[in-house]
């Protein structure tokens, strides 16, 4: 398959007008875990542009049960391993990597020069960190976040919110690992996909939920 037969199949999928506004964004992913691993796809399969993926840790056996690598890809480093998962799927799609810790002294450099961020971190801690640095920050970039998607309750109590026009946030607000709930596949994929559904909106220029 060439590069000119995948654009053609976009186009003919999506229209030449959303073919173009997306393949001129740009998104950074932070956190390839369960959330963000779902989320980067959904974005590339969609004809998203350019995507920045950050991650400091490598794939684990306890990640396969919800997360999308596969069991050649234990010991690798997370980045590397999705990034070449993304290009099995989008061969035109611009991917920068980086296998950094992120904290709240780089945060900002990190992501400066992209118009969304979705937040897929797991610990609240270092959600809260990203979620306040850049809302703080004079980078202008809207944050796509999540909070509450464990265990295996219905999926109907999972939503999108949009808190203001630079931060929108998707789960059910209320279940975590914090209560001894484990993150399990189906929950943890409909709030990413939730995350993915409301990053296209945002760059489909739709700014309401």
């Amino acid at each position: 398959m060439t590069n000119s037969e995948f654009i053609n199949a976009l186009i003919r999928r999506h229209g030449k007008d959303i073919y173009d506004r997306l393949i001129s964004s740009k998104v950074a992913v932070a956190g390839l875990g369960g959330l963000g691993s779902n989320v980067a796809l959904a974005l590339a399969r969609a004809g998203v542009g350019e995507m920045f993926l950050v991650d400091f840790d490598t794939v684990d056996i306890t990640n396969l049960n919800r997360q999308q690598y596969d069991i050649s890809d234990i010991g690798k480093a997370k980045t590397t391993a999705l990034a070449k998962k993304i290009r099995s799927v989008n061969p035109i799609v611009r991917i920068r990597h980086k296998k950094i810790r992120v904290t709240e002294k780089n945060a900002v450099e990190l992501f400066r020069g992209y118009e969304l961020v979705c937040e897929c971190f797991d610990k609240a801690e270092n959600k809260a960190m990203l979620i306040n640095t850049l809302l703080t920050s004079d980078i202008g970039s809207v944050v796509v976040s999540a909070s509450g998607m464990a265990g295996c309750g219905t999926g109907n109590t999972i939503q999108s919110r949009k808190i203001n026009d630079r931060f929108y946030i998707c789960g059910d607000m209320v279940s975590g690992i914090e209560e001894g709930m484990a993150l399990m596949a189906p929950r943890v994929g409909i709030c990413a996909m939730h995350q993915a559904n409301t990053a296209l909106r945002l760059l489909l220029g739709e700014k309401e939920i």
